[in-house]
């Protein structure tokens, strides 16, 4: 597997399946940039890739302006990764505003970034787009339903690039990592609010599984998948990345 060549953008890359993903497409050969909310937070990954050579920039997703600027480069790969899970709470328990900002982060930043980055693509013919999607997509969760919302939107809009611009040299995935031991899910165990929150943390999986099977999907191997819904789950996706099978 080699990306060797290809520039990759990360979006919340400085923790977590971000960050294994920045990894995974270094180790592949891309020339590889992310992004983090702070200073604080790029500092902190950087110590975190030791070796591992990439480009991090303080971004906002929802800043508009900064994200337009960042894209002033082309890039060849896109990682949507950056979002949230809250609020967490039933509907009549949660605030408009904070449904909203998860919408906002969930949705309609991963358009813009998409957006940006197709200008590009299309342009020089092509590219590869990788929103990372949820079983809470496609199945409601209890206490979830800004983020359910979000990601059902986002695999619509997984399906909507493709169908527009799958004949433009466009590949894209949504792509559900499974329950991996990140911060995220150290908030959902906190809330104790549906039975996502009362998984083991002994039972999650690592980081760096969905980050390899992301960079195979970057790859020329991958194209028979594009414009598909796909888990990290599957056990042919997964002897197709090279994970290992599940018990």
């Amino acid at each position: 597997m080699t990306l060797t060549g290809k520039t990759a953008l990360v979006t919340g890359g400085n923790r977590g399946i971000g960050l294994a993903t920045v990894r995974a497409l270094a180790q592949a050969g891309a020339t590889v940039h992310f992004t983090a909310r702070s200073a604080a937070n790029l500092a902190a990954a950087q110590r975190e890739l030791g070796p591992v050579i990439a480009t991090g920039h303080v971004a906002n997703m929802t800043d508009r302006l900064a994200m337009t600027t960042l894209f002033q480069q082309p890039f060849d790969i896109l990682i949507n990764n950056a979002g949230i899970i809250g609020p967490i709470g039933r509907i009549l328990d949660i605030q408009v505003e904070d449904w909203a900002r998860n919408i906002d982060t969930n949705l309609t930043a991963a358009f813009h970034a998409t957006q940006l980055a197709l200008r590009h693509m299309v342009q020089r013919g092509g590219g590869t787009i990788v929103n990372l999607s949820s079983g809470a997509a496609h199945r409601p969760q209890e206490g979830w339903s800004a983020y359910c919302a979000g990601k059902a939107g986002l695999a619509m809009l997984t399906r909507s690039v493709h169908m527009e611009y799958g004949d433009h040299g466009i590949r894209i995935f949504g792509f559900a990592p499974g329950v991996v031991d990140t911060d995220m899910q150290g908030t959902i165990r906190a809330s104790g609010i549906n039975p996502v929150s009362k998984l083991p943390r002994a039972s999650l999986a690592p980081a760096d599984e969905p980050a390899r099977a992301i960079a195979w999907l970057c790859t020329p191997a991958a194209d028979p998948l594009a414009g598909s819904e796909l888990d990290v789950r599957n056990p042919d996706l997964r002897a197709a990345a090279g994970l290992p099978p599940l018990a």
